[in-house]
């Protein structure tokens, strides 16, 4: 599902859960995580509803490099010469999107939260099992994300992954918050905002004092990996998040 301006000049596009985001200004775009691998045709389906091409396209930036936030990603880079750029302290999983440190085995949260099943199914069928990760991955400074389309603060964020970030648009009011703060689950299907079960988060207490620098960027809009786009200011989100804390 494509919505346009979901912030001013950032589109998200929702498939299996998943979101990714296409950042625009004048010098071109930014995707923002690269989904799942069957994405792909709603990126180009998206991007000719702008009136752009993958000629367009600037780079890929990764959050962090799980593989539902990879899929695309060496796609673009292999075949459309697109750069994409990931902290350096995530560089091993987003080439090997499976091998990730997590807190729990996530293989007996479908018994325990049988209301994930549906979304988990859908993410299979999206190609959750064939990612192939990033070959050469650009280190995602601060100075890097500054440079590319809508120009980023970069907002370090350990915890889900050792090396997650967020994108702060101040001109924008809109926080790419990634997976450190998420308004679905795919683990437990929990709606709101919360930090993601320890079936994907490396290290729970780290990820919610990561919060506090979300906070402090005093957005009025998150825009997450996962579930719907919170307009309520980072503040509320990050207070509800705070009170679900880790499962």
């Amino acid at each position: 599902m494509f919505r346009q301006d979901v912030a001013t000049g950032i589109h998200s596009i929702e498939h299996a859960n998943t979101n990714c985001y296409l950042v625009q200004d004048d010098a071109g775009l930014t995707l923002v995580d690269a989904g799942l691998p069957r994405v792909r045709s709603e990126i180009f389906s998206a991007l000719g509803k702008l009136g752009k091409s993958v000629l367009d396209v600037r780079a890929v930036v990764l959050t962090h490099g799980h593989f539902d936030h990879v899929g695309t990603a060496e796609y673009f880079r292999r075949r459309h010469g697109i750069p994409v750029f990931g902290h350096p302290d995530d560089a091993y999983i987003a080439a090997r999107p499976y091998r990730y440190q997590r807190e729990r085995t996530p293989f007996l949260y479908p018994l325990r939260y049988p209301r994930a099943i549906p979304g988990l199914a859908r993410m299979t069928a999206a190609g959750a099992l064939t990612v192939r990760g990033v070959r050469e991955l650009k280190p995602l400074t601060a100075e890097a994300a500054a440079s590319l389309p809508g120009r980023p603060v970069l907002v370090p964020t350990p915890g889900h992954t050792r090396g997650h970030c967020a994108l702060y648009f101040p001109d924008r009011d809109a926080l790419i918050s990634g997976d450190a703060l998420v308004t679905l689950d795919p683990y437990t299907g929990r709606e709101g905002p919360q930090i993601i079960a320890g079936a994907a988060t490396a290290d729970t207490p780290t990820a919610l004092r990561s919060l506090q620098a979300l906070e402090e960027t005093s957005a009025g809009i998150v825009l997450p990996g996962h579930g719907a786009v919170w307009t309520q200011g980072v503040a509320a989100a990050v207070a509800a998040a705070r009170a679900v804390g880790g499962h």
